[in-house]
């Protein structure tokens, strides 16, 4: 059921105070189908989740059959020369949205697009043309106020803090609190929470920061790399751990 007929209101009613679980693979993995993806979007839901956050037109047209809440599109393309990578053009939004995202999340850095498109030819693309609500990736607090002041996004989020030379701070160890404080305090516009949340009580510290809502991804279907983690600790292990199995 594709619900962007709300509206902005009725879909900030929707998701404030709630978790969005980001429903994604790495490339290769066998867990990045349409199918098996729709599955975890379908689990996030049946669990309480207010919002999935998918990947590519593909799985977001498997996982709009699957899910009755929210579906933050983005999709994830890699273009020669450039750095920006979600949904970096008009044609990237028109396609997540013929599949049936309700609200198109773009990389609002203040990095060139390909095309010569502009950030805010896209955000009007999608807002004015596409019909529907709109959420910024930055990674600093001047992204967040372009996006969320000049240009207009209905929500800001902190996807790209730590991923950007312009937010190169330190902190890409955990979450970037301070970020969603300072936005949280600056802008109207509701902010989202995303960026190594890993715990619950990171998720607690985030809506005590003044988020609106949060996003929570590897931590719940990352599954590639939490079997990683643990394999490169049993990797380690001294020769002399003994041979017990569960």
């Amino acid at each position: 059921m594709n619900i962007t007929s709300l509206s902005i209101e009725e879909l900030k009613s929707q998701i404030q105070g709630g978790v969005i679980v980001s429903c994604q693979a790495i490339a290769g993995s066998p867990l990045s189908s349409p199918e098996i993806i729709a599955a975890f979007a379908a689990t996030a839901e049946l669990n309480g989740a207010v919002g999935v956050r998918i990947d590519t037109p593909e799985h977001i047209s498997r996982v709009r059959k699957a899910v009755s809440v929210p579906i933050f599109g983005i999709y994830k393309m890699t273009v020669p020369g450039f750095e920006v990578y979600i949904t970096p053009n008009r044609e990237s939004a028109r396609e997540i949205s013929d599949a049936g995202a309700d609200v198109i999340a773009l990389d609002a850095t203040a990095r060139a697009r390909p095309e010569g498109e502009s950030l805010r030819s896209i955000h009007d693309f999608a807002k004015n043309v596409l019909k529907r609500a709109t959420m910024a990736d930055v990674s600093t607090l001047d992204e967040g106020i372009a996006a969320g002041e000049e240009i207009g996004f209905d929500f800001v989020s902190t996807t790209l803090s730590g991923y950007t030379a312009a937010s190169s701070n330190g902190s890409v160890s955990g979450p970037d609190f301070d970020l969603i404080e300072k936005l949280s305090k600056r802008l109207a516009s509701p902010i989202i929470a995303e960026g190594r949340l890993r715990t619950p009580e990171d998720v607690r510290r985030a809506f005590n920061c003044g988020a609106f809502a949060v996003v929570v991804g590897t931590a719940i279907t990352g599954i590639d790399l939490l079997v990683r983690e643990f394999v490169q600790v049993g990797q380690n292990r001294p020769d002399t751990v003994g041979t017990f199995s569960n």
